[in-house]
């Protein structure tokens, strides 16, 4: 009798809707996520291609448009494109070897970035439907050693953002290798002695120490910021038309693949 009975117990639908404030703290853990890529990666790619800070800032508003874009269409779909999960989409570091390649390339630059940019999307929305009959090819051991391969790549923008920029009248001035140095040691006591949530925000609260011991040692410069616009419309073609050279699309082709292997991981 017990058994009958304990089959008809009503199951809970899979489906319910959050709590208000805890929908809040789960979009805001997403955001939080996925703001230090969209922030990092943009200004990388800004300073190999020489823009002003002005166009950085720019690159870095565009990303956080397309981002939220991404992020419709990832998360409620559109017709068979997106997954329909709740996951926040932003840039990966998987590309910016790649880019700042590009960046220091005569003839290509940042309209070569966007022209191989776009000509690999149309190339990832092709392959997309036979990831998952090759994505066995691509274990841990595989990936790992590509994203430590892009990591090593960028040693030279880190060494130079460490030493004080091109810039810098002081390079490799040692208050600017103070600021790095904890910048780096907070990320990996983070990575090393904690877990989950705070290990994927590392690198945002390691930015954000920083700057704020930068700023209160005066190295923070705020000028122009009160002439600077409250609301700034991404107008499209900002940067000049994108231009297509055959070895920059075929690198960031091969880039896509690691994306889609990468992001297959995480949403399985």
């Amino acid at each position: 009798m017990s058994e009958s009975r304990k089959a008809y117990i009503p199951v809970a639908p899979p489906r319910q809707p959050l709590p208000l404030f805890q929908l809040f703290l789960v979009g805001l853990q997403h955001v939080l996520l996925m703001y230090g890529g969209a922030i990092a990666v943009p200004l990388i790619i800004g300073q190999a291609a020489g823009l002003s800070r002005e166009e950085v800032a720019f690159l870095i508003n565009a990303d956080l448009l397309v981002a939220g874009v991404a992020t419709i269409v990832q998360s409620f779909g559109i017709g068979p494109v997106g997954i329909r999960m709740p996951v926040m989409m932003g840039a990966s570091f998987a590309a910016v070897g790649s880019m700042v390649a590009m960046a220091g390339m005569p003839g290509v630059g940042l309209q070569g970035i966007f022209g191989a940019t776009i000509a690999a999307g149309f190339f990832g929305m092709l392959i997309a439907p036979f990831m998952s009959k090759v994505v066995r090819f691509f274990p841990p051991l595989v990936t790992g050693t590509v994203i430590t391969s892009i990591g090593l790549s960028l040693f030279p923008v880190a060494v130079n953002w460490a030493g004080g920029g091109q810039e810098a009248t002081t390079f490799g001035s040692p208050i600017y290798l103070l600021v790095a140095g904890l910048v780096l040691a907070v990320i990996l006591l983070i990575n090393r002695f904690m877990r989950g949530f705070w290990v994927n925000v590392s690198v945002l609260v390691g930015m954000g120490l920083g700057y704020i011991l930068a700023g209160s040692i005066g190295m923070v410069d705020l000028s122009g910021l009160s002439e600077a616009p409250w609301l700034q419309v991404v107008t499209p073609l900002h940067f000049g038309m994108p231009t297509f050279s055959l070895a920059p699309i075929l690198s960031m082709c091969l880039v896509v693949v690691i994306i889609f292997v990468e992001s297959t991981g995480m949403f399985l």
